[in-house]
Parts: structure tokens; sequence; C-alpha cells
């Protein structure tokens, strides 16, 4: 582990933290552990900067057995959930374990980044169904890998999203109750609109106008399908997944009644603290940003490309910026799932993502603008005769097969390949392959010029990571 100074030093070592060592005859990945409750309350300053020093080393370790990697009776699936049988390869491609890092996938144009197609993982339907063998479809999605660079600014988009959201609920039931009256609300925050509520005097809400997002009014920002609340749940599910190493606020006594669920011999083996390293790190990786080195001809033809991409409807689901009122990143977050700590129930942290906003404008109420391309909002974007993403048999936590969140396109021009399973080369195939919601903007497109659909493209690859 790099350290920025000898104080980070003095003080990770004083706060009782992990070490790293590259003692030749230890095969450890950590030689000791980041203790639960370390780096408590509001960090900033060098204090910030060792935290997520060590997140970032968590990120790239390359776990081993020896650190308690491998889930010999524990399947991949988010609800703990005990194997019929023995897993008969540690590795393997189907339902994991499928990578020793977080930073094997998460890695183009560098750590934190995206994977191409060698690093699509397989999903199974429900996450708790494991033990199957095969790559079929029938049994589970294949995923290719998001980056996670401006990931800590989304998720607090969809906390203050959510927060609108079921303020507007509470507030149709108190007045369908005072007026005794059905109150029709619409449900719009930050300029997205996700339906209609319909809120009885009794009581009662009629949810069946809402869309593109869970009847809780829960925005879930991860995963293609929009279903992953927050980073600390996602790191939590990954590190399960993909290396074999259980969170013990998950998989531990608190839920499970055992230390050692997986049978392997390793009792909780990632902490509280180190899935709290993990998420400052990720949530702290700043948010994607424009080339601005373009000549004048260039410069002309990707206005001219942003311009369309507007004018035919991408920027409906795609908004090029979303407003925030706070940096403030709370963990654990406000509306995490059970499995996952919330506030209260561990060690409480508070931190600004400065850095992650930097450079970023603000418009004339002061809110920070994140140039996201995106809305958190869930779409159909297959139909019959354009079914490019429909290509999934299996729904993902009950949301519909052809359904899938807008991809956020910040950073799109630095992490081809393209689509849900990473299986289309270039931006002009993926443009293609919308249908469903998505279909009119797509026919839009391709009934411009081959010029114009070359500005287009070149104004979304000038959307790069930093």
């Amino acid at each position: 582990m790099k350290f920025t100074s000898a104080l980070a030093l003095s003080l990770l070592l004083s706060l009782g933290s992990a070490a790293w060592s590259a003692d030749l005859f230890d095969e450890r990945a950590r030689i000791e552990r980041v203790e639960d409750g370390a780096f408590a309350g509001t960090l900033s300053g060098q204090k910030l900067q060792v935290f997520r020093d060590m997140g970032e080393t968590l990120f790239t370790a390359r776990f081993t057995s020896a650190d308690g990697a491998g889930r010999r009776m524990a399947t991949q699936a988010i609800v703990p959930t005990k194997r019929k049988r023995e897993a008969p390869a540690a590795f393997q491609r189907l339902a994991g374990m499928d990578a020793n890092s977080c930073a094997s996938c998460h890695r183009d144009p560098k750590i934190g980044g995206a994977g191409d197609f060698s690093a699509n993982v397989f999903v199974s339907e429900g996450f708790n169904q494991a033990d199957f063998d095969t790559t079929d479809p029938q049994f589970s999605n294949e995923r290719n890998t998001n980056h996670l660079f401006g990931a800590g600014l989304i998720e607090l988009l969809a906390r203050e999203m959510t927060a609108d959201l079921q303020a507007i609920r509470r507030a149709a039931l108190v007045e369908a109750r005072r007026t005794g009256r059905t109150m029709r609300k619409s449900l719009a925050t930050k300029g997205v609109g996700f339906g209609t509520i319909i809120a009885e005097p009794d009581g009662m809400v009629d949810l069946s106008e809402v869309e593109g997002v869970d009847t809780d009014l829960v925005i879930r920002p991860f995963a293609h399908k929009g279903v992953m609340t927050s980073l600390r749940q996602f790191s939590i599910n990954a590190a399960n997944h993909h290396h074999g190493m259980q969170a013990t606020e998950r998989f531990g006594a608190r839920w499970t009644g055992e230390a050692d669920f997986d049978g392997d011999g390793f009792d909780d083996e990632i902490g509280e603290a180190e899935i709290a390293a993990l998420v400052a790190w990720q949530a702290h990786l700043p948010a994607p940003g424009r080339l601005d080195d373009l000549d004048a001809g260039n410069a002309e033809r990707v206005a001219n490309g942003e311009r369309l991409f507007g004018e035919i409807g991408c920027a409906s689901c795609h908004r090029p910026a979303l407003p925030i009122d706070s940096l403030t990143f709370a963990d654990p977050g406000p509306v995490d799932a059970a499995g996952t700590i919330r506030p209260g129930e561990g060690t409480d942290r508070r931190y600004d993502l400065i850095e992650a906003a930097m450079d970023l404008p603000r418009n004339d109420k002061g809110q920070i603008m994140v140039p996201l391309y995106g809305d958190l909002k869930r779409h159909r974007i297959a139909d019959r005769q354009v079914d490019g993403f429909g290509n999934e048999l299996l729904a993902q936590r009950f949301v519909d097969r052809d359904v899938f969140q807008t991809t956020e396109l910040w950073g799109v021009g630095s992490t081809a390949p393209y689509g849900h399973r990473g299986d289309m080369t270039t931006l002009h195939e993926a443009i293609e392959a919308h249908g469903g919601d998505a279909r009119a903007s797509r026919d839009a497109y391709l009934e411009h010029s081959e010029k114009e659909r070359a500005d287009l493209i070149g104004f979304l690859r000038t959307l790069v990571i930093p």
C-alpha cells in the first residue's frame, strides 16, 4: 500500500487498521484486518485519505484462500444460501467464484473502470438458485461490467430522488385524509417523472400508475436493471459472488447464526469497516468528463452531434445533468435493504465527496449539476421488431426482461464494448438496438445522414473517464 505521507502511516497504525505486507513467506493479501468501529464519525483530511487508501488496496487486493477466499458451501445468492453439495471447482465462470480481485473486472481504462466481454459474469434468477453448471440463458443472465466513476454522486442523487418521491406519497396521503377525497399526485423529482400515485382517504394507495421505479419508491441506481440500492450493498454482494469473501454483516452470526457460513474454516471474512473502506474509495471516484482539446473543425461537428442528441429525443432519458443538493455521503445509507447494516446498527461514517465533484458546474439555485447522461429510471427498451436488448430469459427482482435502467453515458467514450452483455462493439450498434420506449429516437437517428450520425457518435466519444 502506498501511503501519502509519514503522518498517514502513523495515523493508520495508531488506529489499529489493516497493514499489507510484501512478506515472501505469507500468501495472505491482508496481514492485519481493519478493525470494526475504526474511522468512525465525520471523516475529512488526512484521516479520510488514509481510509480511502485502505479501500483502494482492498479493491485491488488479490484475495487468496489464506484470506478466506472461496465459498465451499455457500452460493452466490444475495440472501445467504447453502449449497446442496460442495462446489466441484473453486473457480468457475458460471455461478462464480470468478475473480480474485475487484480490479480483475473493473479495470478499463483504469482501476474502477469497466470490463470487456471476457470479464462478463453470470447472474442467476432471483440470486438464490445457485447450483447450476451451464451458461444456458434459461439459468442465468450474462452481464458486462459497468464502470464505477462518479458512483458516489450517483448514489447521492438516488437518495435525494427517493426522499422526494416518498415525500410526495406522504403528502398525498395527508391531503386525502384531510379532504376526504381521492388525491392524484405526479411523482416527479429533479425533472424526471415516475408516473402518478393515487391516495385514498382510508389510507389505501393505488400504485398502478407508478413507472420506472419499485413501488416502495426507492431509486436503486446500480446494476443494469437498477436493482442495487447502494455501493455498500453492491460491495457485499460482489465480495461473496466473485471472491467468496463473506461480509460479517450479512453472512455472520447476526443474520445466519454462524461465523463461518461457507464452511471454509475462516470466520467473519470481511468486516464492517473493510466494506466501509471499499465504499469510501468507490464513492470518491471522480465524475467522468469531456474531451476539450478538439480543433475547431472537430469541435463544430461534436457540437452538431450534441444538438442532434437532444433533437431526436435521446436526452429525454439520457439527461445531460441532474442537480444534487448535498455532497455529504453517509455510510451506511438511509434506504438500504436488510442484510446491509443501516444507520445505528454499526459504525456510522460521513464525508463530503468534494473531489468526486471537482469542477462540476452549479445551476442558478446553487445546486451541483451531475453530468451523468441518465435519469436513474427504468424503461422498456425492446419491442417485437427491435429486440437487441431483450435477450434475457430471466427476470431480476421482478423487473421485466426487456426493462433496464437508463445507462449513464458519462465515460462511454472510454468503456467499449456496449450493451448489458457487452456484445456490441460500436456505439452505432448500441443505438440501433434501442426499441420500446427508445424506438422513436432510434428511428430518427437512422433517418439522418451518415455524416450526421457520425457527428452524434463523435459527441458521445468525447464523454470520457479522465
